[in-house]
């Protein structure tokens, strides 16, 4: 059942690329997901897990074998124009900006591509030029602005024409930190303030986490996860400690130390680390009584390790093969 507050549905999507030799590939296996109006939402998987496909989909760019997508109700096949006149996307980096024209030239030639008057939107311009802070900037030409402000720029030129849908194809890659966070606080105000709904794919964990309400995670052309963010991270919420020894280990402590699950070991000449991610309290003095063995063996700290959501999100992978349907949520 489709839920009253959804802006975009995902149903049972199927896409199979054919091969000159063997089986075709399946880049999206039967696919479905909702996503709700002013939600950021994280669309998260692998290289090759199928996310790049499965936005193009949304984009009508690529026409799926099976499935509908619905954007605000409307099919984005059955009535592309209408459908794709509530989407927006920046893909791959900012390379939706012309570099030749100057920031102001850019809002106003995208506008135009998209049938809107350039002189009716003077008004919504410049507030996209002030709300992305590129007032001193807006009769630079894109190829002499920073990176930082080409992705405004690229962000800024998907808003104008008020679509409800903004897609962002890694929105922070290759930026500084600065420029990293002024991009996440505008994406929250573009939610949060504008009601826009914003759909992000992204490798930086750290994105995810202080911006995305909610994840899909795909990999092998599957969701393997579905929920909210602090689910995901109560689900998987284990204490994690981190020991540092002066020396090295015998082979008999080495060899029982890694027997013990979700334990690595890494000795160095002057030290040896030991991580431990613990599901099971009595693991803790397990890796204490291996310890003991030597008289010799001195423990320099034992620090409490914080869990964070790129953690999370490599043990969802690491366990999607065993359990997707335990882990498909939501």
């Amino acid at each position: 059942m489709v839920s009253s507050d959804s802006i975009l549905q995902v149903a049972n999507v199927i896409k199979n690329y054919s091969v000159r030799k063997g089986e075709p590939i399946k880049a999206v296996d039967n696919i479905s997901f909702e996503v709700k109006k002013g939600e950021i939402l994280g669309l998260l998987g692998p290289n090759g897990a199928g996310k790049t496909t499965t936005v193009k989909i949304i984009c009508s760019l690529i026409r799926p074998d099976s499935g509908t997508i619905l954007v605000d109700g409307i099919d984005n096949f059955q009535h592309r124009s209408k459908a794709l006149g509530k989407i927006s996307a920046v893909l791959e980096g900012n390379r939706n900006i012309y570099w030749r024209l100057t920031v102001r030239e850019n809002l106003e030639f995208f506008a135009a591509l998209k049938g809107y008057n350039p002189k009716e939107l003077k008004k919504e311009i410049d507030y996209y030029i002030d709300f992305f802070d590129l007032k001193d900037k807006e009769h630079e030409t894109a190829n002499k602005i920073s990176r930082g402000m080409k992705q405004k720029l690229a962000i800024a030129v998907a808003m104008v024409t008020n679509s409800e849908i903004v897609l962002l194809d890694e929105p922070t890659l290759g930026l500084d930190v600065k420029a990293s966070y002024e991009i996440r606080d505008l994406l929250k105000k573009i939610a949060y303030e504008e009601g826009r709904t914003v759909i992000l794919t992204t490798h930086d964990m750290n994105v995810v986490q202080d911006i995305c309400e909610r994840v899909v995670i795909i990999d092998k052309g599957r969701i393997i996860a579905e929920d909210r963010i602090e689910n995901l991270m109560r689900l998987f919420q284990v204490k994690s400690y981190k020991f540092i020894l002066k020396d090295r280990l015998t082979d008999e402590q080495q060899n029982q130390l890694l027997a013990i699950p979700h334990l690595t070991l890494l000795e160095t000449e002057d030290a040896t680390e030991i991580e431990l991610n613990l599901e099971n309290s009595q693991t803790f003095y397990q890796v204490i009584d291996i310890l003991r063995i030597e008289e010799d063996t001195v423990i320099e700290s034992i620090d409490r390790q914080e869990i964070n959501f790129e953690k999370i999100f490599m043990d969802i992978l690491g366990r999607s093969d065993e359990d997707a349907k335990d882990l498909a949520v939501g």
